[in-house]
């Protein structure tokens, strides 16, 4: 897998060509601000980039921004966005762009190689990798009365790991309940949301939007 990394911060961006370096990855490039990202992943079309959100001049959102660019201009990149804090207005805004082979995650889960890889590894192949921290603010701020309301304390809690990208079994471990049960919550959630079905959108991504939008 060919894995282009943009971090400002040297030692955190050596670290991550080191560690995806050694388990297997091809990282073509390993850049320091936005428009050197934008140029590499023109360059090298690479299966995912993984951004850092602050980068240069401003240390706001230009990474955000390169991301959603990267994901406009070739939509076969995966991104994976890194931040130091929970940025819910960004992760909605990355999300809001298309809810498919996108992630993000707080720099902590680094530490933990196993989670990050497969993160990385879900997003490069279309899928979805949202960091609890990220999830569990998303869903709070969609508490609020409307259609989301009728979901039960139950389909709340399948909805917020459906938002981590983990598939119902991952999801049945994690809540010690059957795939059966968890298949009912998820259509539940569906039908309470008004997603109907698709064979191109991912709905368990849009779920979470709809939620958050009440």
């Amino acid at each position: 897998m060919r894995v282009v990394i943009a971090e400002d911060a040297a030692m955190m961006r050596e670290g991550l060509v080191r560690l995806l370096t050694d388990r297997g990855f091809e990282v073509c490039a390993a850049v320091a601000d936005a428009d050197a990202l934008r140029s590499a992943v023109a360059a090298e079309e690479p299966d995912v980039a993984v951004v850092d959100i602050r980068m240069p001049p401003t240390h706001t959102d230009e990474g955000l921004r390169a991301a959603i660019d990267i994901r406009r201009d070739h939509p076969g990149v995966g991104v994976l966005m890194f931040s130091q804090y929970v940025e819910t207005r960004y992760a909605t805004r990355l999300l809001a762009d298309r809810p498919s082979g996108v992630g993000y995650l707080l720099k902590d889960r680094v530490a933990d190689v196993t989670d990050f890889v497969d993160a990385l590894t879900r997003v490069a192949s279309g899928g979805t990798a949202l960091d609890p921290e990220v999830v569990g603010q998303l869903m709070r701020a969609g508490s609020a009365p409307g259609r989301s309301a009728a979901l039960t304390v139950r389909e709340k809690e399948v909805l917020a790991l459906m938002a981590e990208g983990r598939s119902n079994a991952g999801i049945a471990a994690a809540l010690v309940i059957t795939p059966g049960v968890v298949e009912k919550h998820v259509a539940n959630i569906f039908a309470k949301l008004g997603l109907p079905p698709s064979d191109t959108d991912n709905r368990r991504v849009l779920a979470v939007l709809r939620y958050i939008e009440g």
